[in-house]
């Protein structure tokens, strides 16, 4: 019985020190109010390595559930204050891809065409990069990097639950605020 409770102790070291592990990094428009946008529609952005089909609708998920407790709406039309978009490194990956032309945006069955500058930046392996931008410039205003977010390796709820922590971490001081 106690070597059981010891081993049950040290997964549970080991699982929570693995969540633990999930490292945030944020960077935002200062001169932006991010108070004024309300709504926001998910874009795809081109050449930038996405998850399958079933995870990444478990991320969009959990994206979604933390946009909405910050008040913000997901738009059911094309019209959006913010375009959300994510992508995940490539092993070896040394640079994002950035919104611009000829990116996609829209839900998965149905895209459409947009603009925008493009810059570069390093990234690291295992990270997921969720970016924000304001719809009408099309200029990114927000970028979130959240190392670990997504195990794998786990089982169905597991994963969902590594998500949710990472997700919400990463969400955790958004909408940043003026100062």
């Amino acid at each position: 019985m106690r070597k059981c409770l010891l081993l049950s102790g040290l997964l549970l070291v080991v699982g929570v020190g693995q969540v633990a592990g999930q490292s945030v990094n944020v960077n935002f428009d200062n001169r932006a109010d991010f108070n004024q946008f309300k709504t926001y529609k998910w874009v795809t952005i081109k050449d930038a390595l996405q998850l399958d089909e079933l995870t990444a609708d478990q991320l969009i998920a959990t994206v979604d559930v933390e946009l909405a407790k910050k008040g913000l709406t997901k738009s059911k039309t094309e019209k959006a204050d913010l375009w959300v978009g994510y992508q995940i490194a490539r092993p070896g990956q040394k640079q994002l891809s950035h919104f611009n032309i000829g990116a996609s945006y829209g839900s998965a069955a149905g895209a459409n065409s947009a603009t925008a500058g493009a810059t570069t930046t390093t990234v690291h392996t295992g990270q997921l990069v969720l970016d924000m931008y304001e719809s009408v410039k099309q200029q990114l205003l927000w970028r979130g990097v959240v190392s670990e977010a997504i195990d794998a390796d786990a089982n169905p709820a597991k994963k969902q639950k590594h998500m949710d922590k990472a997700i919400e971490k990463l969400l955790k001081d958004f909408p940043p605020q003026k100062k």
